[in-house]
């Protein structure tokens, strides 16, 4: 039996530009701290190695402190052995950062830089594919297929990168064989690339990413945990939980009539969550004004008890009546904008997105004059 922990797209020292205050530092340390909590999964499971499919490192000029304490909390988890393989974020192109590496790996880190097999244990070989550049234009694992080894061996395979057009990139041209395990013979292939855990076939799977870094796939971070009881058998493969930040998106549909308020409600976390969660509410349907307005000030009012929360009502068409302009105002300039702003959001020639814009700016004239009424 050999039994190993599958992982990928660390992408330590990833700088989380779009968000302020200390969450980005945050942030960045949830993506240190992963390391330790893979190599206590590796403990608990009896697995020997921990393969990264690439982009442990989320440039290809990492700062030295990024760099050299993944190395020396890798170091201090011996004897488990970490391979890493370059991804399309640090790819060989970045010769200097390899160069480094290669200085600095301590004897339990294996640097995944060649296509060549790469012996893990007694009748256990990998074979990985590094990423030459960060779009290196062809199946970088078609050397897998040509690649013989001992009768008896498990076949391990460890690559980067987009199946057809599964991929976190825009743009894809080197596209990894679905079916590469079956051509290769091999009895697991480990990828990196998608951040979110997907079986391709019983044996290729995406670990996706341990520790989430977007609202894209909304779901927990995790590893997987391999085992393979001997060649040609098929491989147990279980999910572990590695993330300690949740990313969340709440969809919230509403019909005219509903409350928003007891909508919200039910879709938050518990309390208890809520520190270490990022949550997305989307919100779309219709809303009566007060309504959408008071969803709002809900939202600005739970802000604090969050990591990050926020709110997208762009598709949250608002419904407006007389009686609702009357308690922004019932004459004087006031009443006269939002009288504006209504005939606005109604006009039916106007473009789809400048009627929502006036049914916006209607809202937060009503919000406001909410907080200036006696």
């Amino acid at each position: 039996m050999f039994r190993f922990i599958h992982s990928s797209d660390l992408h330590l020292g990833k700088r989380f530009g779009n968000f302020s205050g200390d969450l980005p530092s945050r942030l960045r340390e949830a993506r240190h701290a992963v390391i330790a909590r893979l190599a206590q999964h590796a403990r608990e499971h009896g697995a020997t190695t921990v393969l990264l499919a690439g982009d442990t490192f989320d440039t290809e000029t990492p700062a030295p402190d990024v760099r050299r304490q993944a190395l020396a909390e890798m170091r201090r988890h011996a004897p488990i052995q970490w391979v890493i393989l370059p991804g399309n974020h640090d790819s060989l192109q970045a010769t200097q950062l390899w160069t480094t590496l290669k200085a600095e790996a301590p004897e339990n880190v294996i640097l995944a830089t060649e296509p060549r097999p790469i012996t893990l244990a007694t009748n256990v070989v990998l074979l990985p594919a590094p990423c030459t550049t960060r779009r290196p234009g062809r199946d970088l694992s078609a050397w897998f297929n040509t690649e013989s080894t001992p009768e008896g061996t498990i076949r391990v395979g460890l690559a980067h990168g987009a199946i057809q057009s599964f991929s976190e990139e825009a743009a894809v041209t080197d596209v990894i064989a679905p079916d590469r395990a079956r051509q290769a013979g091999l009895d697991y292939l480990a990828l990196g690339d998608w951040h979110g855990a997907v079986a391709v076939d019983p044996r290729t799977h995406y670990s996706g990413t341990p520790e989430p870094d977007r609202f894209k796939h909304d779901r927990p971070g995790a590893a997987l945990l391999v085992s393979i009881a001997a060649p040609t058998a098929l491989p147990e493969v279980t999910s572990l939980e590695t993330g300690s930040f949740a990313w969340s998106t709440l969809q919230m549909h509403l019909l005219d009539g509903d409350d928003p308020l007891q909508a919200l409600d039910t879709l938050m976390p518990e309390e208890s969550r809520r520190r270490q969660t990022l949550a997305r509410v989307v919100a779309t349907g219709r809303s009566r004004l007060a309504m959408r307005t008071a969803l709002s000030a809900a939202i600005h009012d739970a802000v604090p008890d969050f990591a990050y929360l926020t709110l997208d009502d762009t598709d949250l068409a608002t419904e407006c009546e007389v009686a609702d302009l009357d308690q922004i105002d019932q004459a004087g300039a006031l009443r006269e904008a939002a009288n504006a702003l209504l005939a606005e959001a109604g006009d039916e020639s106007r473009a789809a997105v400048d009627r929502e814009i006036a049914r916006a700016a209607l809202a937060r004239l009503f919000s406001y004059a909410q907080k200036v009424a006696p």
